[in-house]
């Protein structure tokens, strides 16, 4: 193995997630995730939930966070929850085939993607993209993860996420517009995907506000639950 590099400033640490039942972590490469992925989803926002081309941004890595605290960020007053279903990957590749895109998938948990829903409407707007409202700091609470190999590919399942005891999301997996074979597929055909990617999967109906002190209590059935304090 070749030396690594010295560098000319202190490198930055790597981005790993927690691995349910283990003391090995996950490294992460790259944060995909799906827009408009649950046609109540693409109703309540405004948008024909027909099957059309998927949608897909970016977050950072670092911007994925564990420790179950989510820090309400500055020069926002309208922060949006929205909980996924969250894909890591253990292999990747361009133009992958249906029948090999599950082979590519290591794990599962849950996460939220929260959204600067008023930088995003100002954005939209302004035929901006969308880094600001997506991609800040500590944006996307994860749980540990679960190997595929403990619980297979969860094809259907409730999502939920509640906010002080009181349910606001609720849903199934089998709602998705794109399943989990399409989405591996149609994402490698814009990116080289590789080990180490996250795909977090989309969002069903009931997105809504948050406020310092909540607390968001979420999970997919069958895959994991994640607890996380506004702060």
């Amino acid at each position: 193995m070749a030396a690594l590099p010295v560098t000319v400033i202190p490198a930055p640490l790597p981005v790993t997630l927690p691995v349910a039942g283990s003391d090995a972590a996950f490294p992460v490469r790259r944060v995909y995730c799906v827009g408009r992925n649950y046609a109540d989803h693409a109703i309540e926002m405004g948008h024909d939930p027909l099957r059309e081309p998927p949608f897909f941004f970016q977050k950072n890595p670092d911007n994925l966070v564990t420790d179950g605290h989510f820090p309400y960020p500055p020069l926002s007053s309208n922060v949006h929850f929205e909980v996924e279903l969250v894909m890591a990957l253990q292999a990747g590749g361009k133009d992958i085939a249906a029948e090999q895109a599950l082979d590519c998938v290591w794990g599962y948990g849950v996460g939220i993607d929260f959204t600067r829903r008023d930088l995003q409407d100002g954005l939209k707007k302004a035929g901006r993209s969308w880094e600001a409202a997506k991609a800040f700091e500590a944006s996307a609470p994860v749980s540990a993860l679960v190997p595929a190999a403990m619980i297979g590919h969860p094809q259907q399942g409730a999502i939920w996420l509640d906010v002080n005891g009181a349910r606001k999301q609720s849903g199934d997996l089998k709602q998705m517009i794109w399943k989990l074979p399409e989405i591996v597929v149609e994402l490698s055909k814009l990116f080289t995907l590789a080990p180490g990617d996250i795909i977090m999967t989309g969002t069903p109906a009931g997105v809504g506000p948050i406020q310092r002190g909540d607390i968001l209590s979420c999970g997919v059935e069958g895959v994991a639950t994640l607890d996380v304090r506004v702060v």
